[in-house]
């Protein structure tokens, strides 16, 4: 049996990997021939820790090929998983112009029966949509089956939640159809939850609110703890052990970023403002996130004073360690007002690149710690890369002009760095 993924960024290549890796034959599908052309010769277009060796090793026994052509892609395969983007809109919903694309492909080009999976971040009640845009485009009425199964992959930790995942949500009113999508993960060890469309397509939706609902109450929090003269570390460690509320996602820092939880919360809200409903908490959780990163811009000019023409070394862009994702991430929100200041930018990041747009006279990407650090005025962390962790920062003292570190993930030992000399100030300790 063939399996065909259409949309082979982030989620599309790690799916169609995992599949050929447990033995399927898969077919990559992108209408972006460049992209196509990358993954064809053994190249990530992005960074994903372990996925290369994965791509490497599908290649060489012939489970994956990527293509362009639709017609062949769709009419030589059984199985569909849709993995395009779904972006936000001015509005915060999601933007389906390339599901309908994709869905209107399959439609046009199929010849026989389709079992349609639903990968990509839809809004509820997208599978219906689906449905009707898929007979809207046969040329003459074929039987086919819509599934929802979204996707719970971490940046930076993908392969393992590909081939480890915590559950398996298959949304669907057939029986027959929910039987062949496990019968596709076959040899992976998970619960499984099977649950009518518009229910997975929610379930999704409401892991990612709340986990980033987790994070902005520690960062609210996080700012009384500073007022308080109290540690939000220990803090997240006391209430951590309780297992109700579980260690993940305590820490405090400069908000969160990325992919999802940005766009899957603001869909969400709209969602609920459609329906006449008020999700007066996640509207909180978006405000304080949206600001987090302008707190601690607060905090570095209380302590700097006047920021023009201070050199500034910014440790990290990626919004997490583990990727070069730099959407929404707020290293750029904080490089933008450091900017506005008259600050004079020294960046590093183990993986990811300045884009174009921030790429100017007054800011320039080094390629160590040590020469970003050379001459500043401070050090602003906004990225827990473990390599700025393992650095030698009681050598570092003497790189530097002025040595404030203002550590916006809370990553280093204030005690420590406080002992080497430095004036340390994190987020939330006081």
């Amino acid at each position: 049996m063939n399996i065909l993924v259409a949309g082979v960024g982030y989620v599309g290549t790690t799916t169609a990997l995992l599949l050929a890796e447990l033995g399927w034959n898969v077919i990559g599908f992108d209408t972006d021939k460049s992209k196509v052309s990358t993954l064809s010769s053994g190249t990530l277009p992005f960074y994903e820790p372990g996925l290369d060796k994965l791509l490497h090793t599908q290649l060489n026994k012939g489970n994956i090929r990527f293509i362009s052509d639709p017609v062949q892609a769709i009419q030589e395969s059984q199985v569909i998983f849709i993995c395009v983007g779904t972006p936000s809109q001015e509005d915060g919903s999601a933007d389906l112009q390339y599901i309908r694309s994709a869905v209107t492909m399959i439609g046009t080009y199929m010849q026989e029966y389709k079992l349609l999976i639903m990968k990509s971040t839809v809004p509820v009640g997208t599978q219906n949509l689906v449905t009707q845009w898929i007979s809207e485009a046969q040329k003459s009425p074929l039987p086919f089956d819509v599934v929802s199964n979204p996707e719970f992959l971490r940046e930076g930790n993908a392969v393992y939640d590909a081939f480890h995942p915590d559950r398996i949500v298959i949304g669907t009113d057939s029986s027959a159809a929910a039987q062949q999508v496990r019968m596709l993960y076959r040899d992976i060890d998970s619960p499984y939850l099977v649950t009518t469309p518009a229910t997975a397509e929610m379930i999704k939706y409401a892991a990612n609110a709340f986990l980033a609902t987790k994070i902005s109450y520690m960062n609210e929090l996080a700012r009384l703890c500073d007022q308080l003269n109290v540690s939000i570390t220990d803090i997240a460690a006391g209430i951590g052990y309780d297992a109700r509320i579980g260690k993940s996602f305590l820490q405090a820092g400069i908000g969160y970023g990325g992919s999802c939880f940005p766009k899957d919360v603001k869909s969400l809200l709209h969602i609920a403002n459609n329906h006449g409903s008020s999700l007066g908490l996640l509207q909180q959780v978006v405000q304080v996130n949206e600001t987090q990163h302008q707190y601690f811009m607060e905090q570095i000019k209380a302590h700097l004073g006047i920021i023009d023409k201070k050199v500034i070394a910014v440790l990290g862009l990626a919004f997490k360690p583990g990727t070069d994702d730099l959407r929404e991430a707020p290293s750029l929100k904080l490089i933008t007002q450091l900017l506005k200041d008259g600050a004079l930018i020294q960046v590093h990041d183990p993986v990811a690149r300045l884009p174009e747009a921030a790429r100017q006279a007054h800011v320039r990407q080094v390629k160590s710690v040590k020469d970003a650090i050379h001459g500043a005025d401070a050090v602003v962390i906004c990225t827990e890369w473990p390599e700025y962790a393992a650095e030698a920062w009681q050598d570092l003292a003497y790189e530097m002009r002025n040595t404030a570190v203002f550590d916006g993930r809370n990553m280093l030992d204030g005690t420590q760095m406080k002992a080497w000399g430095y004036h340390y100030y994190g987020i939330g300790n006081g």
